[in-house]
């Protein structure tokens, strides 16, 4: 008997986690484009003018989101004048991958880049916030003469103490991973979303309705969470592998991080990354947590300006 009621719950979950996930990607159709890449369908969003002068400003975002988290608060104000491509990483948002494996910096760099290539862009700035921190650093390291620069947000680049989280690393665990995303996940995440996100503001506020214009709910889908949790178990391992490289990075390197964020340390990430990287450039941020993006958006856009003008001068010497 106690065996049949728990198959019943676990089937009633399974159904509403199907009716939640028809639910929310009604609420949040995609709104870009789909390029075909070796291992994924990348959704691509572009805003701005193609023709515009200097290079095209690429924006990553990183776990637990989707373009959107970059699209608000800098995509469409750096529109004005430049071309702008947002790109849902493999397995988020609206992106797909066909291997789980495809967790890490490197898988994802060569997706992003031969998507870029579809897209007829040579070279761009490359801005990434937190995870996509390590995505941004192994773009530079694997394909240097596609890159004019890197502005680097709360980056994740070295290993940490501990790991990704116990829920994480059962998610990412086979067969229990795959029933957890199908049963709980939805129903539990969507009772912690708002707290969640208010943690990673912290100590900023939280901007109001944010999970709904954040599209943050898609990351509840079964397929989506299950791809978030893959990128942060394998993320340290990761960036294990490539730190020992950052004193190639010959890229100009604009890092801005705050001096409270309590999701990727300062201390650990990007003061190490400034010493290392022989063109890196270190602005904290006192009293401002992990949200770069939303705490200093002045800030970011100028420093994307001034890596623009960079390149249009060293342009101009060399000819």
């Amino acid at each position: 008997m106690l065996l049949v009621i728990v198959l019943l719950v676990v089937a009633g979950l399974a159904l509403a986690t199907q009716a939640g996930v028809a639910l929310i990607e009604r609420a949040y159709p995609p709104r870009g484009r789909m390029v075909d890449v070796a291992g994924a369908r990348l959704h691509v969003v572009e805003l701005g003018p193609r023709d515009a002068t200097g290079p095209p400003v690429v924006l990553l975002h990183g776990a637990s989101s989707n373009v959107c988290l970059m699209q608000r608060p800098l995509g469409e104000r750096i529109a004005a004048n430049r071309r702008v491509i947002l790109i849902d990483r493999p397995g988020h948002g609206w992106s797909t991958r066909e291997r789980v494996g495809d967790s890490t910096a490197a898988a994802q760099s060569r997706m992003i880049v031969e998507a870029l290539t579809a897209l007829g862009v040579d070279r761009a700035i490359v801005v990434a916030h937190s995870w996509a921190g390590s995505l941004g650093l192994r773009m530079a390291l694997d394909e240097p003469d596609r890159i004019v620069g890197l502005v680097l947000l709360a980056p994740v680049a070295y290993p940490w103490r501990g790991g990704a989280g116990r829920y994480n690393r059962l998610v990412s665990t086979p067969l229990i991973g795959p029933l957890l995303a199908h049963t709980i996940t939805l129903p539990l995440g969507w009772l912690v979303a708002a707290s969640g996100a208010r943690g990673v503001f912290a100590p900023q506020p939280m901007p109001e309705d944010f999970v709904a214009d954040s599209q943050t709910p898609l990351l509840l889908r079964p397929r989506e969470f299950i791809a978030n949790a893959r990128d942060l178990v394998t993320l340290k391992q990761a960036v294990s592998a490539q730190a020992p490289r950052y004193a190639e990075i010959k890229l100009p390197i604009s890092i801005i991080s705050g001096d409270v964020d309590k999701t990727v340390s300062t201390a650990i990430h990007s003061r190490p990354l400034a010493a290392t990287a022989p063109n890196a450039k270190l602005t904290v941020l006192p009293g401002v947590g992990h949200m770069v993006q939303y705490a200093a958006p002045d800030l970011v856009l100028s420093e994307i300006e001034t890596m623009a003008d960079w390149m249009v001068r060293k342009t101009a010497t060399a000819e």
